[in-house]
């Protein structure tokens, strides 16, 4: 009777090594996310509208890091699980929380605004969670996806431009565009429904946009 051989040693995953050059723009891009939600939570206590505009150039500073990461990575040819599932975690955060934390510092922070901004972030979640899961099908077996199904969550930032520019125009806070709407027991700011279109068209299956 034969002794079954002890199976091989676990190797220690080490987040160091398992680090390519790609990631790091990755993490580049979430910390312009998180820069951006604790500069819109400062606007939010000193009304000082460069910290305003300081938040929103994060968003464009993210985009620019989220392409170079994937540049990066097919140049290199370093594709990863990891990296994949830092990118979806790191846009989230930029394209997704930072967007609606911005929005509500401007005054989009009536009951019915709260629940579109959270129905935008949770349609990114959304969105990204299934990007994951089909890229492999979408592939084909090429290195990367043709197409996406629904508009990628990155487009956020032209919300967080028209943001910017109502700033500009003095069109936020009690005076944010389109006013102010009662319904029932909370307000409605009309400008949220940008937030609202654009995360259904995130979470949209017949939309395809071609990737470049």
């Amino acid at each position: 009777m034969t002794t079954p051989s002890p199976a091989p040693a676990r190797r220690h995953f080490s987040m160091i090594r398992g680090f390519h050059l790609a990631d790091v723009f990755t993490l580049g891009n979430a910390a312009c996310g998180v820069g951006a939600v604790f500069l819109a939570m400062a606007y939010m206590a000193s009304q000082s509208l460069a910290q305003f505009y300081w938040a929103a150039a994060l968003a464009p500073a993210a985009f620019i890091f989220d392409v170079f990461d994937g540049r990066i990575a097919r140049w290199r040819q370093t594709h990863s699980a990891l990296g994949r599932e830092l990118d979806s975690l790191a846009d989230i955060i930029s394209f997704g929380v930072a967007p609606a934390a911005l929005a509500f510092a401007a005054g989009l922070d009536g009951g019915w605004d709260c629940i579109l901004l959270v129905y935008f972030v949770c349609c990114g979640v959304s969105r990204l969670a299934r990007y994951n899961v089909t890229a492999e099908a979408l592939s084909e077996g090429a290195d990367k996806v043709k197409y996406f199904e629904g508009t990628p969550i990155p487009t956020s930032v032209v919300l967080v431009g028209v943001l910017a520019y109502a700033a500009s125009q003095g069109g936020i806070g009690a005076a944010v565009w389109g006013g102010a709407w009662v319904l029932g027991p909370w307000q409605l700011h009309p400008l949220v429904l940008l937030f609202a279109l654009s995360g259904t068209l995130m979470i949209s299956k017949t939309l395809r946009i071609p990737k470049f």
